[in-house]
Parts: structure tokens; sequence; C-alpha cells
């Protein structure tokens, strides 16, 4: 009786130190955990961890670094060669002069104007598409998301063309949008990328909470509106971000519709300043120019990798 107790007792046990054995066997690693577990394979994996750490830490930031040092210092100190680590003596009122000079305050306006408009048409625009091809089932709805999902094999270069002839003379309404902000917002809508990471999201929500609005008399605009925006906050802070940024980072095409001073973006506002300009000055108006996308990331990361991770719901 004695053994036989033991032995059920030590049976469960043999079990799961069975299935832990099986599920580290099914891991596919560099360096095995038994490998890990000793004294020089942990070493090694430590040295090559702050290698690669170190490594891609100075390929990321080291031309941000330039970038910052450089506004800091005199003409001859930024052209020099071979250059200098360390700016010999801080100036850091080039940064006041490239702010006025460029009249970057105008220039973040309008590209502040066009960013953000982008965005709102975004968000309505494709998540209406995305809704309406994961959760309302049109007729051709594959058909259609295979056709803008094959738009993303595309060149964007190979556009641009076809693009600047639609905005020169619109189908249909006969208008010119060059120089109007429609120009940048239309061709933001059409973002295959944003609609298949929004429908790629609803797929995940179970059809149970639709069911039981549906039951409750919600319209599909009433669910979409109550049930699937709230629950899509982190993916729609993603999507909000790539818009911003892909309006704020974008130069040929602002280059190509924007030709007027007055309507011009960021990018190509310092861009179309730059003759005459001293370099240490330019590069201070391109430093100012890339805080508020750094600050977008520093402050949104979060977001950007819970929305993208973002899969699935627990029902």
């Amino acid at each position: 009786m004695a053994s036989n107790t033991l032995v059920s007792r030590r049976g469960p046990g043999k079990g799961r130190a069975r299935r832990r054995d099986a599920d580290q066997a099914r891991q596919r690693t560099l360096i095995s955990p038994a490998q890990l577990g000793r004294p020089r394979g942990r070493a090694a994996y430590w040295v090559v961890f702050a290698l690669v750490a170190v490594v891609f830490t100075l390929a990321f930031l080291g031309p941000l670094y330039w970038m910052v040092t450089g506004g800091l210092k005199t003409t001859q100190e930024v052209v020099q060669s071979p250059p200098t680590a360390f700016p010999s003596s801080i100036h850091p009122e080039n940064y006041s002069q490239a702010w006025n000079v460029m009249d970057l305050a105008r220039l973040l306006f309008n590209t502040l104007y066009y960013a953000f408009g982008a965005l709102v048409f975004q968000l309505v625009l494709d998540v209406a598409a995305a809704y309406s091809l994961s959760k309302l089932r049109p007729v051709f709805g594959k058909v259609i998301l295979g056709m803008m999902l094959a738009t993303l094999m595309i060149p964007a270069t190979v556009l641009v063309v076809p693009q600047y002839l639609t905005v020169l003379d619109v189908p249909i309404f006969q208008r010119n949008l060059l120089n109007s902000p429609w120009a940048i917002w239309l061709p933001s809508v059409t973002n295959a990328f944003n609609i298949f990471l929004l429908k790629r999201f609803f797929d995940s929500i179970p059809g149970e909470l639709l069911d039981a609005a549906a039951i409750d008399g919600a319209s599909p605009l009433r669910t979409l509106r109550s049930i699937i925006l709230p629950i899509s906050r982190p993916i729609l802070g993603v999507v909000s971000i790539f818009a911003i940024v892909g309006v704020w980072k974008d130069f040929l095409w602002p280059m190509l519709t924007l030709p007027d001073p007055g309507k011009q973006t960021l990018n190509v506002g310092i861009y179309s300043l730059s003759n005459g300009v001293p370099e240490n000055v330019l590069i201070a108006a391109l430093t100012i120019a890339s805080i508020p996308t750094l600050l977008i990331f520093l402050i949104f990361q979060r977001n950007i990798m819970s929305g993208l991770t973002a899969g699935g719901l627990k029902g």
C-alpha cells in the first residue's frame, strides 16, 4: 500500500518533468538552456549580447549625435576634415538663428496642419474600410483586399507620376489640387498597410460581441462606435502615429504638389531656404525638424508595440 502511494505521488512529478524536458527540446535557440547554465556559456552569452547592443546603439544614435553637435559648432568646424567628435566651443545661438532665418514656426504649423488633417481622414475612412471588410463582409471583399495589398508590392516612386496627374486634374470634378492641403490628405488616405492592420485587429474581435449588439437593436454604425472603437484603442494609436510620421517625413510628394513657399512643409521649406545658409545653421534647423517625431516615438513607444502585437482577445 505504501509503495503504491509512493508511486502515485511520484507519477505527476515525473510527468511534469517529462513535459518540461519535451518543451525545452522543442525550443530552438542559439544557446541551449544547458549551455547557458554553465559559467563559460553564460559569460559568452552576455559578452555577445553587450557587443550587439553597443553596435546597434551606436549605429542608431551616431547620426543623431552628429546632427545635434553639428548645430553647436562653428561653420569652419563643421566643414573641416577630419571632423571633430566634440565641439571646441558651443554655440547654441545657431538654433535660434535657424528658427528665425528659416521661418521654422510657419513651416512647423503647416506640417502639423497637414499631418493632423491626414490623421483625421485616415481614422475615418480607413477604419470604415477595415470594418466593412472584416465584419460586414461585402461581395468581392477578399478580391478588394487582395488588390489593396497588391499595391504594397509597387514602389512608391512608380506611383508619383499618376498621382501627380490625378491631383493636377481630378477626374469627374475637374479640379486642380496643387498648393492645397487636399493634395496631401487624399493620397495619404489610400494606405493599404493601415487598412490591413485595422482589419487584422477587427478580425480578432469575437463575433459574439457583434451578435449581442445586433440582438439589442444596435445598427452596424452604432456597433462600430460603441463596441469596436473602444476595444481598438491600441491599434488606433499605432495607425495615428503612422499617419502623422508619414506626412512629417515625406519630402518628394510635398515638393511636387506644394510649390508655393507659404504652404510648404518643414522638410521642403528647409530645402528651399538652404541656399546661402551656413552649414551649422542648416544642421541646427534639421535637428529642430527631427525633435517632434523623436518625442512622439519616445512618448508612445509602448503604445506602438502593444498595438502591433495585439492580435486577439480573451473571452
